[in-house]
């Protein structure tokens, strides 16, 4: 029987499976590596050794740990981080380090530019999207005005995954999913590049051919079969963000249906019949014709923890260090004897969209210790969730299911006051191993050896997560929605020159 392979570009790791066609895990690997920060606000990947080399590494530890023949893997299916801005030249080398998606807050005086040109709202009703940090079309008009001369030798700009399938199959091409977030440069009703926004920012004929996540992109070439162990003529499909791959692999395929990922970021995807439009949420065509994506973005969320970690528990052994944080987060009781912690510590995406957002830890007492600031910075995010899950309510949008993945849900206290501070049930999947699973299974559905309703039987659920309604965290909530109004003005004054 064949097998699909799916891997994952993550922020701090990439992930691959190779999966038989019932679901099941043959064999699985990961390699880490690092986000480069040059200056604040700005965030980093190099594309030939972060994103190419994790692949080819992964593929051939897959293959050699599995002892599955090259020939059975039917099709490969990839998806990344995203969406990025990586312009490359002719030959799709990269000629730059790939800029980030919405941790990446550079193009700030871009969005402003765009804003006053073209206006707010005629973007929103073209593109779907409000121009924020996730935005693609001004990171490429911040290249323009900055780099001119890598600009003049651009070919095309792609994105993490349009990367990968690049280096694979030598085609240019992008899932539409993907393609949402370049705005102002895709029109979300014709399902298409647009040369009504761009003449001031890139000419179309630059960027990827469209295609939907579910389609054979292209073949494994003859070179890319070296470098990979695979074999050469294998299919690959589109692709797609690594969120998206990650709400297949936990079952999202239902209107109503919500994907919560703890990841290094919280990204939430909601599943709609109809076009959702809110200047605060992010919106996209889904993976497949005819249904939509509403998304929600906090910008440091796992990321945040690393950084405790690697900050404030420098003397325990990296292997233990989380368990440790989490046992003494345990020992603080909510509300983390009175601490409020604004997470916002690259700007916030959604529902705020402030890239001068700051961190901040408000409630300081000489009696308090480590585990009380790991806890309140927890109960950070998941106010920070909480939040958007108001806006989602506020605009007619309560989730029906929300369903729980990504690396986040190891860490109980986490995901108990998600549920508890934003009053969400929550399903978590019996496989938990995210976006390369999905990944997989969207590989098997391009080859017609599974339906999108099959991922129920593959991935069941496993466990159910009730919210526990706590006064302290109602009082909680109020007060950090009431710090970030309060210090948001003293958050942009610190970026002002003296």
């Amino acid at each position: 029987m064949g097998c699909t392979l799916g891997v994952d570009i993550g922020t701090f790791e990439s992930k691959g499976v190779i999966v038989s066609q019932c679901g099941g895990i043959i064999a699985s690997a990961a390699r880490p590596h690092e986000m480069i920060v040059p200056r604040p606000g700005w965030a980093e990947h190099r594309a030939d050794a972060d994103w190419w080399d994790d692949f080819t590494h992964i593929t051939r530890e897959l293959l050699a740990s599995s002892g599955v023949k090259p020939e059975r893997i039917e099709a490969v299916a990839v998806s990344a981080i995203g969406p990025c801005m990586l312009p490359v030249d002719r030959q799709g080398s990269p000629l730059m380090n790939a800029v980030l998606y919405g941790v990446d807050t550079r193009a700030s005086e871009e969005i402003k530019l765009l804003n006053a040109e073209i206006g707010g709202q005629r973007i929103l009703d073209i593109c779907g999207n409000a121009l924020t940090s996730q935005s693609v079309g001004p990171k490429i008009l911040w290249l323009r005005r900055n780099e001119p001369e890598i600009f003049r030798r651009t070919a095309k700009i792609l994105t993490s995954t349009s990367y990968i399938i690049h280096r694979l199959t030598g085609k240019f091409v992008i899932d539409h999913y993907t393609a949402a977030n370049f705005s102002p440069l895709y029109d979300v009703k014709r399902q298409d590049w647009t040369q009504e926004l761009t003449d001031r920012i890139v000419s179309p004929e630059r960027l990827p051919e469209l295609a939907w996540s579910v389609d054979i992109a292209g073949r494994i070439h003859a070179q890319a079969a070296g470098q990979t162990g695979l074999v050469a003529g294998t299919p690959v499909t589109a692709g797609t963000i690594d969120a998206a791959a990650e709400a297949v692999s936990v079952g999202t395929r239902n209107a109503g249906d919500m994907m919560l990922m703890y990841g290094s970021t919280i990204f939430i995807i909601q599943l709609t019949d109809e076009r959702v439009s809110d200047q605060r949420l992010w919106y996209a065509p889904w993976l497949f014709p005819g249904m939509h994506a509403s998304m929600a973005g906090l910008a440091t969320s796992g990321t945040l923890t690393h950084w405790f970690r690697d900050q404030m528990a420098r003397e325990l052994p990296r292997g233990e260090a989380f368990a440790v944080l989490a046992a003494e987060a345990e020992s603080s009781p909510p509300g983390a004897n009175g601490l409020i912690l604004l997470p916002y510590f690259s700007g916030e995406r959604t529902p705020i969209h402030d890239p001068l957002a700051k961190g901040c830890l408000f409630g300081l007492n000489l009696t308090q210790g480590r585990g009380d600031i790991y806890r309140a910075l927890l109960e950070g995010i998941a106010n920070g969730t909480a939040h958007v899950i108001e806006t989602y309510r506020e605009i007619g949008q309560s989730p029906g299911r929300i369903l729980a993945v990504g690396g986040g849900v190891r860490n109980r206290l986490w995901l108990q006051a998600t549920s508890d501070i934003g009053n969400l049930p929550q399903l978590v999947a019996e496989k938990t191993i995210g976006a390369s699973y999905g990944n997989a299974f969207l590989a098997a559905c391009a080859m017609g050896s599974a339906k999108a309703e099959d991922i129920d039987a593959w991935n069941p659920v496993r466990e159910r997560i009730l919210p526990v309604d706590l006064p302290v965290y109602r009082k909680q909530y109020q007060l950090f929605r009431l710090l970030y109004e309060q210090t948001k003005d003293i958050a942009a004054a610190l970026e002002q020159s003296p």
